[in-house]
């Protein structure tokens, strides 16, 4: 009996230990935290029939998920407060500030969405290429490094060191979206086939004009394997960060179909991308 009870004992010193749930999404822009009500995948329900892919809890598509939006039926405004000339396209407006500077447009959306992500997981991610190639990271500038721009060649630059503060973010980000774009950030994915995109891909040309909507999620219809997905963008000049509308396609609202390997093609309303044109930031 003895035996029997070391066994046990044995047995139950070396089962696993339950894992921690994971830590709820933070928006650390908010003042307080936002009402789960208003989250991007309980106000947008998925296309009849449909499922939303699986994601890993903490994980960047879990983020985006979670991303609050403002009441419905708001309306995207310019950086100055003026509207959007094109509120057709809008099918919800992003909880968070275009700054007051006409600086984050289409591919800086992209680039300030990526940074608030990190800053609540890992600040020391934070980095983004310049379009000259400088690999500006939030980390060296906290310390007191920052860039300078003489001519076509930009180089490091001392600053003063502060703490990595949501406010040293901002000032982070500011010259970062002056100096890097979709060009920069066209380079920054990794591609990936239509067939196979996850939430949190971009779709993005690079160039001048140039444009990069990201994807906010995807969902999945079991039966016929046709995906949908949410895109998100600003634009030009910028404006708050918003969902775009399926004007082509109404009864689909805010979903787009993923286009089949016979079309070159990918609509969306205000650019239209080529299939090969879809990335996935590491």
């Amino acid at each position: 009996m003895i035996l029997k009870y070391l066994g046990l004992g044995l047995l139950l010193s070396t089962a696993p230990a339950a894992r921690p749930p994971a830590p709820a999404p933070t928006y650390p822009w908010l003042t307080t935290p936002p009402a789960a009500a208003q989250s991007l995948a309980r106000r947008i329900a998925p296309p009849a029939g449909c499922q939303r892919v699986a994601v890993a809890n903490g994980s960047w598509g879990a983020w985006l998920r979670g991303l609050p939006l403002r009441p419905a039926g708001t309306p995207a405004r310019l950086y100055n407060g003026q509207l959007k000339n094109n509120q057709a396209v809008v099918a919800a407006v992003v909880d968070i500030d275009p700054g007051t500077k006409d600086l984050q447009q289409c591919a800086d959306a992209v680039m300030r969405l990526r940074a608030e992500y990190l800053f609540g997981v890992n600040p020391n991610k934070i980095h983004f290429h310049l379009t000259t190639g400088y690999d500006a990271w939030f980390s060296d500038y906290v310390a007191g490094t920052t860039f300078r721009v003489r001519g076509e060649q930009v180089g490091p630059a001392p600053k003063p060191a502060e703490a990595p503060t949501h406010a040293a973010l901002g000032r982070y980000l500011l010259p970062v979206f002056g100096y890097a774009g979709t060009l920069s950030l066209s380079r920054e994915v990794q591609p990936v086939a239509l067939a196979q995109v996850q939430p949190g891909d971009v779709l993005v040309h690079g160039g001048s004009p140039g444009h990069a909507v990201l994807v906010a999620d995807v969902a999945e219809n079991p039966r016929s394997g046709q995906r949908y997905i949410l895109l998100m963008q600003s634009y030009m000049p910028a404006q708050n960060i918003h969902l775009l509308r399926n004007v082509s396609r109404p009864a689909l609202g805010a979903w787009f179909a993923v286009p089949g390997p016979a079309e070159a093609e990918f609509d969306t309303p205000e650019w239209t991308f080529g299939r090969a044109e879809l990335g996935r930031l590491d």
